[in-house]
This record gives C-alpha cells, structure tokens and sequence, in this order.
C-alpha cells in the first residue's frame, strides 16, 4: 500500500513539474515575441485633426484644432501636417468647415476652404463644372427629402415632337447629378426637411445648356438616387400611348389607279373617253 501511495506521489510531482516547464516555456516564447513585435517601430507622421466637433460654416481657428500622429504608409489623402499648409497667410486668416467634421477627426483639404475663402457655392464647384438652379415643388422635388450631397435623375415631361401637342412624352435626360444646394441651404449636416422651391446641381457646361432648354420647354422631375446605389439608369422614353397600352393603327392609303384618257372633238363639243394605260 504504502509502495502504491509512494508511486502516485512521484507520478503527480512528475506531471506538475512538466505543466510548469510548458508554461513557462509559452510565457517565455511570448514575451519574446511581443518584444519583437514592440522592438519594430512603424514611422508616423504629425496629421492635423478637429479637436471638437466642427461644423459647416464655421471659421477654423488654432484654438479648434491640433496634432495627432498617424501612420505615414495610411495617410489619408488631403491631410494638413504643418501649421503653415493649414494657415499658410496666418491664424488671422481661417478656412472655413464645408463638411462637418468631429473631435479626433483627420481635418482634409476636401472639407475646408481655401484660406480666406467663403462657404459659398463656388467653393464646392469641381474644376470644369458648373452650378446650376432648377425649379421644383412637392412633387417634383422629391417632397422635401432631398439635402445638399443627394444625387438625383432628372426626367423631362413635355409634349412629343410632330405630335402637335396631342401627345406628352417623359423623358430621362441626365443621371446621378449632385445637389450643391437646396433653396439657400448647402449644409450637407442639415437634419431639417426642406420642402423645396429650387435646387442647385454641379454638371459641365453642356449639361447647363440641355437643363436650361427642358426648363424652359416642359417641366423637370427629380428622382433620389440611393446613398449606395452606383448604377447608371437606363434612357427612358415614355407616352401617353405606352403608358397605357395603346397601340396606334397606321392608315395605309390604297394605291390610286391611274385613269388615262384621250379627248376627241364631237362638233363643238370635247369629249374625254377612257382608254388601257400602256405605260
């Protein structure tokens, strides 16, 4: 008994001393590790970021903003890492806030102005673009859930050419244009529904011509384009007749037959008498 009992001593003994030699083994190997990992230093780099929430319109000054290290390989694109690229004429010369931006946020060139510069609408034009105002209500302007940012389809309705105004055609004419501006409001962060009077959109030179001629020629309908949506809308053409399943009958004249005639003098009087046509 005492043989047995002296056996599973030396046996548990055994076993707890190899649990501890594998845990301290572990241990080891991961402090190693870890001092390895800490020993390889990633390069960063000084990033100007928002040191409260800022919002659109609001002048940028020293007081609103600060220093945060971010890595040099993940620098976002746009980002101010001196205090002279970000108040290149002076801290009397602010930028102000095109998009709103909160505390700890990297502060881009996308979401400022130029220093000295407005929030106005010329300061949200892409080069080579052009803002342009169309008249909308209720209906037509998506009744009041349209915010500066959108995108929208636009559709003109008018009557058909040739049809002589018997006939009005819905047409798609431009897609995916941004709104810059609804009425007086270009705040992107507005949480207010806005029922709409006119909208401001961004699109080229060409685009202003075709806006200005379907305004002036029929009426122009919006439709929102979702958030995630990056598809390109088909054309679409529709009529009255199409609409409802109309078809229209095409009226085929019957050929005439041709009647030829020779005139024969009877006295005074002149006669026409049919004859075969021969050519």
């Amino acid at each position: 008994m005492r043989a047995v009992f002296g056996l599973v001593l030396v046996l548990g003994i055994v076993l707890a001393g190899g649990a501890a030699y594998l845990a301290s083994t572990y241990i080891d190997g991961y402090e190693r590790k870890l001092a390895n990992q800490q020993s390889q230093t990633i390069p960063l780099a000084n990033v100007v970021v928002a040191k409260k929430p800022l919002r659109y319109g609001q002048p940028i000054t020293p007081d609103d903003v600060e220093f945060a290290r971010f890595p040099e390989e993940h620098l976002p694109k746009g980002v101010f890492q001196t205090p002279d690229e970000f108040f290149p004429k002076g801290p009397d010369v602010p930028r102000i806030v095109l998009r709103p931006m909160e505390a700890k946020e990297a502060v881009l060139a996308v979401k400022v102005t130029e220093p000295g510069e407005d929030a106005g609408l010329t300061s949200r034009l892409e080069r080579g673009m052009r803002a342009f105002t169309i008249r909308v209500d209720v209906s037509s302007g998506v009744s009041g859930f349209l915010r500066p940012g959108d995108r929208v389809d636009v559709f003109w309705s008018g009557p058909a050419p040739g049809a002589g105004g018997r006939n009005d055609i819905t047409k798609l004419i431009l897609t995916n244009l941004e709104l810059i501006a609804v009425d007086q409001q270009a705040d992107v962060d507005t949480k207010q529904n806005i029922i709409a009077r006119t909208v401001t959109v961004q699109v080229t030179p060409q685009n202003v011509a075709a806006l200005a001629q379907a305004q002036n020629s029929g009426r122009l309908t919006l439709a929102l384009v979702g958030a995630e949506d990056d598809t390109v809308a088909e054309a679409t053409d529709v009529d009255q007749n199409s609409l409802l399943g109309v078809v229209e009958e095409q009226i085929v004249e019957a050929p005439r037959q041709e009647i030829c005639t020779i005139r024969t003098r009877r006295g005074a009087e002149v006669v026409e008498i049919p004859i075969p046509c021969t050519n």
